[in-house]
């Protein structure tokens, strides 16, 4: 199974306007007097791509800076008579909005006031119950296994594992996705604003999963979202995918399993310093990630303007299914030899022992020729034993007996065929 994604090749020049994983951040300026004002100018910089958005306020001091791509931002303001007034650090996440109120102090604009504390965590903005799931969340905690047990049939880890991070859910991987009790996969699920679950289809495969390390943040809407998703039943799953920034950036990865991490079978035999057998079980989650601007020396310098940004990812397995233990004939079996096979024990019934049409008693563990089936007074067939319960090799079944010689040697105790 493979992922490929290839994203953000001018993804900052072109803004969707129904692209509804952007952030928004909005607020009111004022000066020291807390009169409001007007038509000031206000610029909202990424800090790692250095592209920057513009807006202004209206006549009653408001400003809305809308479409912005997830990511670290810097606001600015600069009005003639007043210093400049930068807010830095500010995280805008997918589908949130946050609101930076703004107080210009009098001065020089060649004079700045720069603050740099974090910005509210209360939003204000909107009623809706939201979680902001990053990739680096889900790195850091046991949640993205890889196999089609833990990550559903395409074995590639399934970003769907952030809603173990949500209260009030539950997730099968391939199957269930259950938000607050509302009827199972009756999600949304929207990569860049775009809708990308299997509606009207049931489970959630996961071959339409974006892969996890090109995703840079989740939000996932639980409760009171807006209007817009009316006809969504179980949340809201709003995922941005990671662009290029200023600086050439990669990553190269391998999730693996492999049987020497796991414990033994108890109860089995193996040759000396063999140690404990284990069945195979190698799966191999691996891929790699490239962004960067889109940069041509002597042509074009996408700085500040294009990016792109490439992941690739494969999944590989290895398992042996037939685990179970087996026996394996001793030598003397091999040898058609099975006189340790006979008990001794007479074969009885309500009417006391078992004699053969012949009148011969019936022995358990005798085993009988089949090349010398006759017809009985009484009209039933019968057999008779090989002699001390030994089977001539002329008598072996050639197909058999290169089946058997496949078979490992027998030891003392139980093995398992591998």
């Amino acid at each position: 199974m493979r992922r490929f994604t290839l994203l953000a090749i001018l993804s900052l020049t072109l803004v969707l306007s129904a692209q509804s994983d952007r952030g928004t951040i909005t607020g009111t300026v004022s000066d020291p007097a807390g009169a409001v004002v007007a038509s000031a100018p206000i610029q909202a910089r990424n800090v790692e791509t250095g592209v920057v958005y513009e807006s202004a306020t209206s006549t009653t001091g408001n400003y809305t800076i809308a479409q912005l791509p997830a990511g670290t931002y810097e606001v600015s303001v600069g009005v003639a008579g007043f210093k400049k007034y930068t807010r830095a650090g500010l995280a805008v996440q997918v589908a949130q909005t946050m609101r930076i109120d703004v107080t210009l102090e009098v001065g020089a604009t060649t004079d700045s006031v720069t603050i740099t504390e974090a910005a509210p965590l209360l939003r204000t903005e909107s009623g809706e119950l939201s979680h902001n799931v990053s990739v680096k969340q889900m790195d850091d905690l046991p949640i993205l296994g890889i196999g089609a047990g833990q990550a559903g049939s395409a074995g590639i880890r399934n970003p769907m594992a952030m809603v173990q991070l949500i209260p009030g859910t539950v997730w099968t991987p391939n199957s269930v996705v259950r938000v607050n009790g509302a009827p199972a996969n009756s999600q949304s699920f929207r990569v860049e604003g775009q809708e990308a679950g299997n509606t009207g289809l049931p489970g959630t495969p996961a071959q339409t999963q974006p892969s996890v390390d090109a995703i840079q943040e989740v939000a996932i809407q639980t409760s009171n979202y807006a209007a817009e998703y009316g006809q969504v039943g179980g949340g809201v799953f709003n995922v941005t995918m990671r662009s290029g920034v200023n600086r050439f950036h990669g990553s190269a990865y391998d999730y693996f399993v492999n049987e020497v991490f796991n414990a033994g079978n108890p109860f089995t035999l193996a040759p000396a310093g063999t140690g404990n057998p284990r069945s195979v079980a190698r799966r191999h989650d691996y891929g790699f990630t490239l962004g960067g601007p889109v940069a041509i020396p002597k042509v074009y310098d996408g700085h500040d303007k294009t990016f792109f940004f490439f992941n690739f990812e494969q999944y590989r397995e290895r398992v042996t299914f037939n685990n179970q233990f087996q026996t394996v004939p001793t030598v003397p079996y091999r040898a058609g030899d099975f006189t340790t096979a006979l008990t001794n024990r007479t074969l009885t019934n309500a009417a006391g022992p078992i004699l053969d049409p012949a009148g011969r008693t019936m022995i358990e563990g005798m085993i009988y020729d089949p090349s010398s089936t006759k017809l009985g007074p009484d009209g039933r067939s019968y057999r008779d034993p090989f002699v001390g319960n030994k089977i001539p090799s002329a008598a072996f079944d050639p197909v058999a007996a290169k089946i058997q010689a496949l078979f490992p040697p027998s030891r003392t105790g139980s093995m398992r065929l591998r």
